[in-house]
């Protein structure tokens, strides 16, 4: 199996790679090094989320595999950065967008893989309200891996506000892609009723 080595995949790939480097940091750095060392490798990670579209589009580089690859590198070092937060904050005042934006990928990724079997609307792009939400996200994350734990900090009240701008826009995102998938589901719904009739 030949893996497409194009620049842009080879920053998304780079991103997953992250991941780990990204653990290690948080737990295995001292005390005083570990949340900016942690904010850091997650914001060269929001960078390359952002330069390999950019590439990818700019030098005529779209791939299969990185159209796979691309969201599930995103999903994933933003639900494991999302866990370390949860676990140094130790609070549902966090916990509460972390499970709605987890939660929410969860069912928009189980929608999409629906979508490409049974659906006549195929794939849905990219919003504006999704690029939003994106960006709301990433800052309020690195803000919070950089400050630590502590609501004394105006920087973490912001990241909160932030994550929980993030939060509302997911939801909001999931209901359009319910609403747009809904004349499929509900015609799934019918021929049920009917059966069981």
């Amino acid at each position: 199996m030949k893996f497409p080595l194009t620049l842009p995949n080879i920053l998304t790939s780079m991103r997953i790679v992250m991941i780990p480097i990204l653990v290690i940091a948080f737990y295995f750095l001292p005390v005083e090094w570990r949340y900016m060392a942690s904010a850091v490798i997650f914001t060269i990670a929001a960078i390359t989320d952002w330069l390999d579209g950019y590439l990818a589009r700019k030098l005529g580089q779209t791939t299969a595999f990185g159209a796979f690859l691309d969201p599930v590198a995103d999903k994933l070092i933003v639900a494991v950065a999302l866990v370390l937060l949860v676990e140094v904050h130790a609070s549902a005042a966090l916990a509460v967008p972390a499970i709605v934006i987890v939660g929410r990928e969860i069912v928009v990724s189980a929608l999409r893989e629906w979508m490409a079997q049974y659906s006549r609307m195929r794939s849905v792009a990219v919003s504006f309200l999704g690029k939003v939400k994106t960006t709301f996200q990433m800052i309020a994350i690195i803000v919070l891996l950089w400050c630590g734990p502590g609501v004394d900090n105006p920087a973490v009240i912001l990241g909160y506000i932030l994550l929980y701008g993030a939060a509302i826009l997911t939801i909001w995102s999931m209901y359009q892609y319910l609403k747009l998938a809904w004349p499929d589901l509900s015609k799934g719904m019918n021929m049920r009723t009917k059966e069981q009739d």
